[in-house]
């Protein structure tokens, strides 16, 4: 029996050295490692565990099925129809979380002017309520980014190793354990490391910024908005009319801005309690385009993510949880 658990083992340690590759070889590794040790504490001993075993397939692989819209592949919409989707279907988990952190949430909108639901709805894009964090080993993934090409982006995924190691002591886990996406980012608000550095905030107050607790996570959403300009109370999006199924006639997105008063033949559907600059974003459907207004607390959900795609999204979620919030709740 004994003879027999020792072969498993050594079987595991064969299989294991067979996917890990040893990175410390790598003139610029040591140098990181280096740096890691000399100016951060880091002991060598420990980096040298964690480079030389560092997973060839950082990918956790799942099982996956095609996509479909209802009753039809989404490859059969609209590019806005396959890229929201999935999202859009997420408004039941939505009221659920708005309503068991009911009280969290009330306070980072006291504190941060950042409506509920687009907190909410920032979640559940990212990670589903905490479900989905990621189908990567963040430290294997980033050290292939960082040291397997010779690219310009190769310095910027360096900084988030360096900031994903950081974060790792700080809140005392193995950065080795931490999943996330394919770019490092982690935790419930999906932050990549070095943003943690600077907008992450201990809203629980127990002395610790942490990427997976959900009161951290609400208050730190709440702060990012808030840093990157969002006003309270302020209308975000309206879709408006225009003529024709096709929209061509000016360049649209969040990066281009017009007076309303210049856009003649385009009217807000409802109500638009908005007065500054707005941008006009497209969202291309099956057979036509539908055109909207975004504002200023448009553009400042682009800083999450800078498509107007997300943006788009994470708004008509929001007013969809807000909605069945209400229907089930009452006002928040």
């Amino acid at each position: 029996m004994n003879i027999l658990k020792l072969y498993i083992f050594i079987s595991i340690l064969f299989i294991s050295s067979l996917n890990a590759v040893d990175y410390t070889k790598k003139p610029k590794v040591r140098e990181f490692m280096h740096t890691m040790q000399y100016r951060y504490g880091f002991k060598k001993k420990i980096l040298e565990k964690w480079f030389k075993n560092v997973r060839k397939r950082s990918y956790i692989r799942r099982l996956r099925q095609g996509l479909y819209c209802g009753a039809v592949p989404c490859g059969s919409l609209g590019s806005w129809g396959r890229y929201s989707y999935r999202y859009l279907r997420r408004a039941g988990g939505g009221v659920y979380f708005m309503h068991k952190f009911h009280d969290t949430l009330s306070r980072a909108y006291k504190k941060y002017g950042v409506e509920p639901e687009y907190i909410v709805a920032t979640i559940g894009i990212e990670s589903e309520y905490g479900v989905m964090r990621g189908d990567y080993f963040v430290f294997d993934r980033l050290v292939h980014l960082s040291f397997d090409k010779n690219d310009r982006r190769a310095r910027f995924y360096r900084k988030q190793l360096k900031a994903l190691l950081r974060l790792s002591a700080r809140e005392d886990i193995n950065p080795k354990d931490i999943r996330g996406s394919s770019s490092g980012a982690i935790g419930l608000a999906q932050f990549i490391p070095s943003t943690y550095k600077a907008f992450a905030v201990d809203f629980n107050k127990d002395g610790k910024k942490q990427m997976n607790n959900v009161v951290d996570a609400i208050g730190s959403i709440a702060y990012y908005f808030k840093r990157h300009g969002w006003r309270k109370g302020q209308d975000i999006a309206v879709r408006v009319k225009y003529e024709g199924l096709r929209f061509d006639k000016l360049p649209t997105g969040y990066r281009h801005t017009y007076y309303r008063k210049n856009l003649e033949g385009i009217e807000p559907r409802e109500d638009f309690n908005y007065h500054g600059k707005v941008s006009l974003i497209k969202l291309e459907k099956r057979g036509y385009d539908e055109l909207w207004y975004g504002g200023k607390n448009f553009y400042v959900i682009t800083r999450y993510n800078q498509s107007s795609y997300y943006a788009m999204s994470v708004h008509q979620l929001a007013q969809k949880i807000k909605r069945a919030y209400k229907r089930r709740y009452g006002e928040f």
